[in-house]
């Protein structure tokens, strides 16, 4: 972005013309809901100014920027079709409700050496075989997410993370300097 453009949408960020949509839809556009959406307040519509946080929230009259998270902590590659056609989608959706939407995903991926999973009164523990840990299944869900999902955005980026879900629910990021910079 050049100098001028920055310093542009810099104050308009400043002055409120551009918001988060807390509710992640453009006003009046039907459309999948994206994880996170900022974009042009419609206007006449009041903006939010929280304590501590630089951009507004409000309504938005289009997406300029349309995000989509997924964290993907076990069964990896059982579920990653499902992942990648839900990213494509929210991807489409975004540039469908307001074409030159910059597309931005987010995939968490965790690389615990076990995990536990819960579901109701339900409890699955990956055993290395036929359940298998996430580390086992990361590196190619990595793969798999940069050739197949990454082409639908404009920046797209893979967290790499340690849970267990097991007590006391402790997580860590693989590289924490790393994903800081990311």
């Amino acid at each position: 972005m050049l100098h001028g453009s920055s310093t542009r949408f810099s104050n308009r960020i400043r002055n409120a013309d551009i918001v988060l949509s807390s509710h992640n839809l453009a006003q009046g556009i039907k459309a999948r809901r994206g994880d996170g959406t900022l974009g042009q307040r419609v206007p006449q519509s009041k903006a939010v100014n929280d304590a501590g946080f630089q951009v507004a929230r409000g309504h938005v009259a289009n997406i300029q920027i349309g995000v989509e998270v997924k964290i993907i902590a076990q069964a990896m590659i059982k579920q990653i079709m499902r992942v990648i056609n839900v990213l494509e989608a929210q991807s489409t959706a975004f540039r469908r409700s307001s074409p030159g939407t910059i597309c931005v995903g987010i995939v968490g991926v965790n690389h615990a050496s076990r995990y536990t999973s819960h579901e109701g009164s339900r409890v699955w523990k990956t055993d290395g075989g036929a359940r298998p840990h996430p580390v086992q299944e990361a590196r190619e869900t990595e793969t798999r997410l940069r050739n197949d999902a990454a082409q639908y955005f404009d920046e797209f980026l893979i967290l790499r993370f340690a849970a267990t879900k097991k007590p006391p629910y402790e997580s860590r990021w693989i590289n924490h300097q790393r994903t800081s910079l990311d």
